[in-house]
């Protein structure tokens, strides 16, 4: 008989660490599967192995939880600015759900079903407008029976709420994560104040995701627990942040960063960033520790590899990884085994090999959220009116 697995509270209760998996829309984008822009995730449908394979690999490297790819999986996503809606959010979140299933029967893996913030929202649509699109693929969530629900990725806090008060309704421990950095969500509102409003709203896990760095988001995220500490409540803590490095963003995150979405390479964060990043998570009592855009496979089996002396165990992936490059002593070369040693990747200071471009960018700033003209959105494709308009402005604000 296959043993019951203990559950996301179960083991956040008694202190456990749970590792996140990383981010599947960046990963699944530069492999060919999903489309830069309307960033949604048909491929849960037209390209099955690609997603059961991309889950493995998590699985392999340490992860705890097999998150459905249902990021943008909401009709009203799928269905804007010209996106054709080949299949429907249903389609597409109920085979979601079955290949995350099935990854996570081969470990000891939770399935977690995931909705995000809705054009709804930034089109200004009521509140049950918008709550009603995030029933639609709860429903999908309760009848496929996922161990737990995330909210994730919202800009602002009160979508993020509605979006709690609807997964309460499933009866499933509820997670929720901001796309915030220190300085709040976009309409100012501090991360303390977001972490009490989404703990008083019901949800059991609340932190960040997305948007910021590791380190932005381990403090966003020790600002979020002050918060929440100093209103009485009790909440555990999560963290999944980008792979890149940020210093230079506003408020809005990467996605003002002329670099975005195309040329965010130089920005890379090592394997030894992420273990620096996991060790300071668990440090600040954050104990759902994972990624987002750009965390690959191996930045999360760091994280399981930092955290391993806590875990009790390495994951399967670090059969072919040495220890802070320890496998190097079996290189040809002598000066590359001379690095087969934690001192010397610790103090190492990578350079980008890119002598004639800057380490920092100007992020742009429109300053535009939800209610303003250039935020409403429509099923139609952006015209090439909008667009003369678009590049207009960009200009002038260049």
């Amino acid at each position: 008989m296959t043993p019951v697995k203990k559950g996301i509270l179960e083991r956040l209760n008694t202190g456990e660490v749970v590792i996140g998996d990383g981010g599947f829309v960046f990963a699944l984008e530069k492999r060919g599967y999903v489309k830069a822009g309307p960033w949604t995730p048909e491929a849960s449908v037209t390209h099955p192995e690609a997603v059961r394979q991309l889950h493995r690999e998590f699985l392999r490297a340490g992860s705890n939880v097999m998150q459905t790819f249902t990021f943008y999986a909401s009709d009203d996503k799928l269905e804007n600015r010209g996106n054709v809606l080949q299949f429907t959010g249903q389609q597409i979140n109920e085979a979601a759900c079955d290949l995350a299933r099935e990854v996570a029967g081969e470990g000891d893996a939770l399935v977690a079903g995931g909705v995000s913030q809705t054009p709804s929202y930034l089109s200004c649509k009521s509140e049950d407008e918008v709550k009603a699109v995030f029933k639609k693929q709860m429903d999908v969530f309760v009848k496929k029976n996922v161990d737990f629900l995330i909210a994730e990725y919202f800009e602002h806090v009160e979508e993020a709420e509605w979006a709690v008060h609807v997964l309460k309704m499933s009866g499933k421990p509820v997670a929720t994560s901001l796309c915030i950095g220190p300085d709040g969500d976009l309409n100012g509102v501090s991360p303390g104040d977001c972490a009490v409003r989404l703990v008083k709203a019901g949800a059991q896990i609340v932190g960040v995701n997305c948007h910021f760095d590791p380190m932005t988001c381990v403090k966003t995220v020790k600002l979020m627990k002050e918060g929440v500490e100093r209103a009485g409540l009790k909440a555990h803590y999560m963290v999944q942040p980008l792979a890149y490095h940020t210093p230079d963003c506003n408020r809005q995150g990467f996605i003002d960063l002329p670099e975005f979405p195309f040329a965010l390479e130089p920005r890379v964060v090592t394997r030894w960033d992420v273990q620096k990043y996991a060790r300071e998570a668990y440090n600040a009592g954050i104990r759902y520790i994972g990624g987002c855009c750009g965390f690959e496979p191996y930045h999360i089996r760091a994280v399981a590899e930092e955290l391993a002396p806590e875990r009790g165990f390495l994951p399967a992936a670090s059969e072919k990884h040495g220890m802070w490059g320890s496998g190097l002593d079996m290189h040809t070369k002598p000066w590359v085994r001379a690095r087969a040693r934690r001192d010397y990747w610790e103090k190492l200071k990578p350079a980008s090999g890119r002598p004639l471009c800057p380490s920092i960018s100007t992020p742009d700033s429109w300053g535009v959220t939800k209610g303003h003209a250039d935020l409403m959105q429509q099923k139609e494709a952006t015209s090439e009116e909008q667009l003369k308009q678009l590049f207009k402005k960009a200009e002038a604000n260049d």
